[in-house]
């Protein structure tokens, strides 16, 4: 696992390739009140791009460029959040999106468990650690515990949607899934705009 931490930006001349796995760490749940501190990107090569936001500081024109790059995917599991607090501190609509945890309630019906660290287990047979889930992402320095938290939240998402990909177009769900992934952003929207916990489509 290689790891590097950039403060504010990434570097100019940094090439992630066309289809980029991203997370985002942020103070808590609540992507209006809780701030973002960290965003997590690899290209799906073993390193970890680390992005170390100051309180108050989302210039990152960069980092805005990659995420708002409509013709680089963007992987994430549990999209709907991640998009969220993208579209609130940096001011970036991410498309398009792929997002693991979506894929997986899609084709692993089987099973309740798509949380990361069980889906990474059972298709990958990987063992995360998520023991720094909860500490304090806005710390003004990170510990190695913590990187190497963050880094793992993205090492591991090209491998689980070619994985994903296979098990969705064997159960014929792959249209479903995309479209799934084209509405995220307006479901990233509708959170933002109050609508978080209300179903509009229901009766």
């Amino acid at each position: 696992m290689n790891i590097t931490l950039h403060r504010d930006d990434l570097p100019d001349d940094l090439d992630l390739g066309g289809v980029v796995a991203v997370d985002c760490e942020t103070m808590g749940l609540n992507p209006v009140r809780d701030r973002l501190c960290v965003v997590q990107l690899s290209a799906g090569d073993g390193t970890a791009h680390l992005v170390q936001l100051s309180q108050g500081d989302y210039a990152a024109p960069n980092l805005r460029r990659l995420l708002g790059d409509q013709d680089r995917l963007k992987i994430f599991h549990y999209a709907r959040f991640d998009l969220a607090v993208i579209r609130r501190y940096l001011d970036v609509v991410c498309r398009p999106v792929y997002c693991t945890k979506i894929a997986s309630k899609l084709a692993r019906t089987y099973t309740d468990r798509h949380g990361l660290k069980d889906l990474v287990r059972e298709v990958l047979g990987i063992e995360l650690d998520k023991t720094e889930q909860s500490s304090d992402w806005g710390a003004e320095r990170l510990s190695e515990m913590q990187m190497r938290y963050a880094a793992r939240d993205v090492l591991h998402l090209h491998a689980l949607r070619a994985r994903l990909d296979l098990m969705l177009a064997r159960e014929g769900r792959t249209e479903l899934a995309r479209a799934c992934f084209d509405f995220l952003p307006v479901r990233a929207e509708l959170d933002l705009a109050g609508w978080s916990e209300q179903d509009i489509f229901a009766h």
